[in-house]
């Protein structure tokens, strides 16, 4: 009964998300309904204790993250940026390489810290003038999109400012430049048998004679000709978030140790707080700050005619998914308390191997909430301890355990329900019966990675 309780929240939780509710109120009614059904006095406190406790607690450490990145993204879009970064890249590669040119766009400006969502945005109008002038089928455009946001420049490659990779740093004390020869090989897989995946499908479409279609909706206008600011000009913010990010970390590191003893003035007695948990946000938080003041020395004209809209859209946006990975996180650690999750645990745990239990753990878990930040919490806040003593056990570094978690988080994630997904077909004008095969082939190229960076590991004992 306990284990039937517990996997009824999971998939109550799925369905709403699945049907479009608001994530933010129903994870505490499926967190507390278990609970009722396990142990009705404890329903006030475990509200309380548990679900609140942990809510808030990752609002606390990861709020900034959401909200500068959002910041950072959409003036980077508002100030022209991105199209600079779109021409320069579609003239480079030409017109036979249009699906390159769109992952390749996408896989920049993630890498440079612009958010999932804010690319779907700055990308599509591009990606439909170039596949409706090279006649390639519209419907393949979210799949494109999708390999060039989603995928390797999310969670892979190393340094990456996304919180998919920022997250497993406070579990397991390392840093956002974990494993960065296993992170690049996995990623370099995604990205070559996705664009292979997706010529496929371009050639395809070409011998049966399929076009780009017509009588879409949501088709953006033709892109007025305007004058672009340089692509090197457009590109120095996102390089600087890059490598400051680097910097910052080595920095915050080497200055604060790992720990600080915080002492003002009137303060009655000094707070210790944990900087090794903490200098990965940090530094990506410095570098998005640097990134952002950048953007509006570089840009102030386009900059600050729209900020005042464009500042309220980024607070919302950013609002809005850290409220969602947070109420999922509070969920999970709910789930985690009650009788029923030990059958899970104990059923993940007789996994042997301690790399393939935490890649299977955390994209099931993410497949189940249809989120990658909010699936690997909920594994992490769970079962993090468990996965470290394994992995110090067999002697596995740290690092690999952080790299397989970030990218089993972005595995089975892109689900039907995920939000990213339902964003990215409702701008684009499409359906799930018209594009999602191609985003679901994206997923399972992704969830392959991770375990071919697992075997990478065994057999060469690369980090």
């Amino acid at each position: 009964m306990s284990f039937a309780v517990a996997v009824a929240a999971l998939i109550f939780l799925m369905f709403v998300a699945y049907r479009g509710f608001s994530v933010i109120l129903f994870a505490p009614v499926a967190a507390m309904a278990a609970v009722l059904l396990t142990d009705p006095a404890a329903v006030p406190s475990a509200f309380s204790g548990v679900f609140m406790e942990r809510m808030v607690g990752f609002i606390r450490d990861y709020f900034p993250v959401f909200l500068l990145g959002a910041v950072f993204g959409k003036l980077i879009e508002i100030s022209g940026f991105s199209k600079s970064i779109v021409s320069a890249v579609t003239t480079l590669l030409g017109p036979k390489f249009t699906i390159a040119s769109i992952v390749l766009v996408g896989a920049i400006l993630t890498y440079g810290g612009v958010s999932l969502f804010v690319v779907v945005f700055a990308v599509y109008p591009f990606a439909a003038e170039m596949f409706r002038q090279h006649n390639i089928p519209k419907r393949l455009i979210p799949g494109t999109i999708a390999l060039g946001a989603f995928s390797f420049t999310m969670d892979s490659l190393p340094g990456t400012p996304q919180i998919q990779n920022i997250i497993p740093t406070t579990y397991f004390k390392t840093d956002g430049f974990a494993a960065p020869v296993l992170g690049s090989l996995g990623g370099l897989f995604i990205f070559l048998v996705g664009m292979a995946y997706l010529e496929w499908r371009r050639h395809a479409a070409l011998k049966a004679g399929e076009g780009y279609g017509e009588g879409h909706v949501n088709e953006p206008p033709p892109l007025a000709h305007e004058k672009l600011a340089p692509a090197w000009l457009a590109l120095l913010p996102l390089v600087l978030v890059f490598g400051l990010n680097k910097l910052f970390t080595n920095l915050i590191a080497a200055h604060y140790g790992k720990s600080y003893e915080l002492k003002l003035a009137a303060m009655a007695k000094p707070v210790t707080v944990a900087v090794d948990k903490l200098t990965a946000v940090w530094a990506v938080e410095g570098a998005l700050i640097v990134g952002i003041l950048a953007v509006v020395a570089l840009g102030w004209r386009q900059a600050s005619k729209g900020f005042a809209e464009g500042g309220k859209a980024a607070v919302s946006g950013a609002l809005l998914a850290s409220m969602n990975t947070a109420s999922e996180y509070g969920f999970g650690a709910v789930i985690a308390t009650l009788p029923g999750f030990l059958v899970i645990r104990d059923a993940l745990a007789s996994i042997p191997n301690p790399l393939v239990n935490e890649a299977v753990t955390v994209t099931a878990l993410a497949g189940i909430t249809g989120s990658a930040s909010g699936g690997m919490s909920i594994a992490l806040a769970a079962m993090a301890d468990q996965f470290v003593a394994s992995a110090n056990a067999a002697g596995i570094p740290l690092e690999v355990l952080h790299r397989v978690a970030a990218m089993a988080s972005g595995g089975m994630d892109t689900l039907p329900h995920n939000g990213a997904v339902i964003t990215l077909l409702a701008v684009t004008g499409l359906t799930h019966r018209h594009s999602y095969k191609d985003i679901f082939a994206v997923t399972c190229i992704k969830t392959a990675a991770v375990f071919v960076v697992i075997a990478l590991y065994y057999a060469t004992g690369l980090v």
